[in-house]
């Protein structure tokens, strides 16, 4: 299945189902075979081609009902732009009481783990005056007490909110919950009036069967990608018929109505559940490509039950070995983070969320495991996964925490997974109808080489085979015979070795306490800076800039520094033929394209072996007939032109795949890093190249000889000292006494000119490519992680203010710098929104 049908992902171990599913290719060639051999036209006109879309619509409506085992006597289908238009719809439409009235007020409950999209429901019961009560998990299994039976006849309405499976931990809270509260068996709050429930299906229905006809919520918003993948951008809100006419509705769009006034205040909503709620025109095209959606994913598996006892096997076994893997010293390798013991997939979805952990039980931060994960082509998610409060529960980060860690400049979705010593998230694997026994084999033998050293004898790995299973055709999944449901993993009790059996050790796995030890002190802003004493002169040894941002260095004795940096550093990149930026991490072979300046000529020359060089003027003069264009870089929105077809048809030509040059305009440079510093005067005007995160990266080579030592001795063939520098795409490689003694200054001066240490440079899976060769070696960022503890911080970030004279400064080789030292020596890494790399 995997060579036909995700030609994609071959190579890739594909582990954030949770995410998004992967669409298979049989699912894209019915669906283009179809909108070959068929018009489908707008559903709103009259013609043949419209009256087409409009009957395969409700026949796909009728479809997804069918999936969900209901009908639309009890259900309709209102289709969204996916859940979280969804749950928006159901917040502004449902019939709140608010506060104030002579009625008993409505109140929305939430289950504390639940999605960013349900939470951000109080934001709009807010505004209408109603209040928001977040539930936490254990409180709702204690509610079961009914209301006086004085109060039982209040008709005012409540919604109580819950996932159906926890998108954080894969936990799957009871779906008997729906009509204990309709009912009123359970009440969430003390509260008189009738409960309506929305059961959050987004993360449940991707991997599990839900049958409506049993559990009657009043409202399913779910996403389809995350069931097939494609399309993306479309969802559904599932409504109750028996709550569908208290529904209230104030905007109407194109569809929604029987009839209105343009002149006067005179609108009447159509009958249709549907077609009153979806404004303008419903995205037909991949409405018609749900059909296809249902019809390969039952050709491919069987259908959702086989799909939950699949996706559950491997998830059972990744469990298993994960949570029994240990250090020499018996220390767990990683914190699993679960209100179950994956014995059973009715309470638990195939997620397994975790933290790794070093031999002393402190956290590696989720961003060093992603870097390292990436090295491996193994694809997971890490953070919160807009599930804060899950993430506060498993975690134990309390509300004084968040706004700590807020601060510290922690914001939803960096890389910043430490602060204080403490983690800000985790990592989450989950698999899919797709996923195969490999892909648990490989993850886990990624954890065990990355954090296992051939010392530790006891690694209490299984000796597990792939299960025999019986041939079935090409287009089948192999647990797609009816006795033959999944590759169930037989292992025997003297494979297990060390393991400890589950059956033994049931029951729920509790928290460790975090460590509350801080490995890095904030910097006091006030701390007073001392200068450098005594020791052996620090000196510039080499000289870097990069022209054409993640291609070959340029290697110079002395240059100009101009307002952004270095004359020219990173003034180009490659873009895709989408004009996304492309990087080493994409595309390695960009480390062959060599670029040099010439500034007496005042070209660019790029050279590449087998290439003929060609030239771009150095001259910033678009042209008229340039094209300004808005890029990203990271987080910043820069300026820039195309170079023109000469150059990118010579680099598609050498890269093999299409794209161009372009240039960061001068009209518009990007700011950043407003900060004062010391002995400076407030720097609010720099400005950035097309670079990361600073101006300049300098290295020590006394850090890189230390690193080299404790590399070499993990490697066949030692690194040559150059080839370890050209790694690390430093601007600015000093010569000091001591290895890492850089990481203790604030700031610098070279000559006239003066630069702030703005932080650390936490490195990426670039410096795995050898820059002579575009071959990864995955060894190197392994070790720079041991070496460095538990982070991949090497070299430090420099910026320094726009030249105040009209004559350009020069850095030279053998130029003596000056540091100016921290009183604090800890260097915080400076605030980002993702890993920063020197591209």
């Amino acid at each position: 299945i995997e060579n036909r049908n995700f030609i994609c992902i071959l190579g890739i171990t594909y582990l954030d189902h949770a995410g998004s599913a992967l669409f298979p290719e049989s699912l894209l060639k019915a669906f283009t075979d179809d909108l070959r051999n068929n018009v489908y036209g707008n559903p709103h006109s009259q013609n043949i081609s419209s009256k087409l879309t409009y009957d395969t619509i409700e026949h796909v409506r009728y479809r997804i009902l069918q999936h969900f085992h209901t009908t639309a006597e009890d259900y309709t289908v209102i289709f969204t732009s996916g859940c979280t238009a969804a749950l928006k719809l159901i917040a502004e439409s449902f019939p709140w009481i608010p506060e104030g009235t002579k009625q008993p007020s409505s109140r929305f409950c939430y289950l504390t783990d639940s999605h960013t999209s349900v939470v951000g429901m109080r934001g709009i019961t807010a505004s209408m005056n109603v209040l928001s009560v977040p539930i936490k998990p254990k409180e709702i299994l204690l509610a079961e007490s009914r209301l006086p039976a004085e109060e039982q006849n209040c008709t005012t309405p409540h919604l109580f909110s819950y996932p159906a499976q926890s998108n954080f931990s894969g936990t799957k809270y009871p779906l008997s919950w729906i009509q204990d509260i309709k009912s009123g068996k359970v009440c969430p709050i003390k509260i008189p009036g009738k409960w309506f429930v929305l059961l959050d299906a987004a993360s449940y229905v991707s991997s599990s069967p839900l049958d409506l006809g049993v559990h009657q919520a009043d409202f399913i918003p779910i996403s389809f990608y995350k069931i097939f993948g494609f399309p993306t951008g479309l969802g559904a809100l599932l409504v109750n018929n028996r709550i569908a006419p208290l529904l209230r509705k104030t905007y109407f769009g194109g569809g929604t109505a029987a009839a209105y006034l343009a002149g006067e205040d005179f609108y009447l909503p159509r009958k249709s559940i549907a077609e009153r709620f979806e404004d303008g025109t419903v995205s037909f095209l991949d409405i018609i490509a749900l059909k296809h959606g249902f019809d390969v994913l039952e050709k491919l598996t069987g259908g959702m039950e086989k799909i939950k006892q699949h996706t559950f096997a491997l998830a059972h076994y990744t469990y298993t070995v994960l949570s029994n893997l240990k250090y020499a010293n018996g220390a767990p390798v990683v914190r699993i983070y679960s209100d179950t013991d994956f014995s059973n997939p009715d309470v638990q979805g195939p997620i397994i969320n975790f933290n790794v952990l070093d031999e002393n039980g402190e956290v590696l931060g989720f961003s060093q495991v992603d870097s390292m994960a990436s090295l491996h082509n193994i694809h997971v998610r890490t953070g919160c996964f807009c599930n804060t409060g899950a993430c506060q529960m498993h975690l134990d980060i309390s509300n004084e925490d968040i706004q700590r860690n807020l601060q510290a400049g922690h914001v939803c979705g960096d890389n910043i997974d430490l602060v204080d010593g403490r983690p800000t998230g985790s990592v989450r694997i989950s698999f899919g109808y797709m996923s195969s026994f490999e892909d648990a084999q490989t993850f886990l033998n990624f954890i065990i080489a990355t954090r296992l050293s051939k010392s530790d004898t006891e690694i209490p790995l299984p000796m597990v085979t792939k299960p025999m299973t019986e041939s079935v055709p090409d287009d089948h999944l192999s647990f797609n015979n009816a006795d033959k449901l999944s590759p169930v993993l037989q292992i025997s009790d003297r494979e297990l070795g060390n393991i400890s059996s589950e059956a033994e050790t049931a029951g729920r796995w509790q928290l460790p306490e975090p460590e509350a030890e801080s490995i890095r002190a904030a910097v006091s802003e006030t701390a007073v800076p001392t200068c450098r004493k005594g020791g052996k002169p620090i000196t510039i040894a080499k000289i870097y800039l990069y022209p054409i941002k993640s291609c070959s260095a340029f290697e110079v004795t002395e240059w100009p520094v101009g307002n952004q940096g270095l004359l020219y550093d990173r003034n180009w990149m490659v873009v895709n033929q989408n004009g996304v930026c492309m990087t080493q991490k994409q595309e390695p072979r960009l480390c062959l394209v060599n670029p040099s300046i010439d500034l007496k000529q005042k070209i660019m020359v790029i050279q590449a072996e087998g290439m003929d060089p060609i030239s771009v003027p150095l001259d910033d003069n678009p042209g008229k007939e340039a094209v300004i264009c808005e890029s990203k870089v990271c987080s910043h929105r820069v300026k820039t032109y195309d170079c023109g077809e000469r150059v990118a048809g010579w680099l598609s030509t050498f890269l093999g795949r299409p794209c161009c040059l372009i240039r960061q305009s001068s009209d518009v440079k990007s700011k950043t890093h407003q900060k004062n510093t010391k002995g400076l005067s407030s720097a609010t005007n720099i400005s950035l190249s097309l670079v990361n995160e600073a101006q300049y990266l300098l290295i020590n080579v006394a850090s890189i000889l230390q690193l080299k030592e404790h590399i070499s001795a993990r490697l066949k063939e030692p690194l040559e000292i150059e080839e370890l520098i050209q790694r690390f795409r430093a601007n600015i490689v000093v010569s000091a006494p001591e290895s890492f003694e850089e990481e203790e200054w604030a700031e610098i001066s070279i000559g006239a000119l003066q630069f702030q240490v703005v932080g650390p440079c936490s490195r990426c899976q670039i410096i795995c490519i050898d820059q002579q060769s575009g071959e990864r070696n995955k060894e190197i960022l392994q070790s720079l992680s041991a070496a460095r503890g538990r982070k991949t911080n090497f070299g430090i970030y420099l910026m320094n203010q726009p030249l105040l004279s009209s004559f350009s400064d020069v850095l030279s080789v053998g130029s003596q710098v000056l540091p100016v030292l921290k009183e604090n020596t800890e260097i915080q890494p400076p605030i980002s929104s993702e890993e920063k790399c020197s591209g």
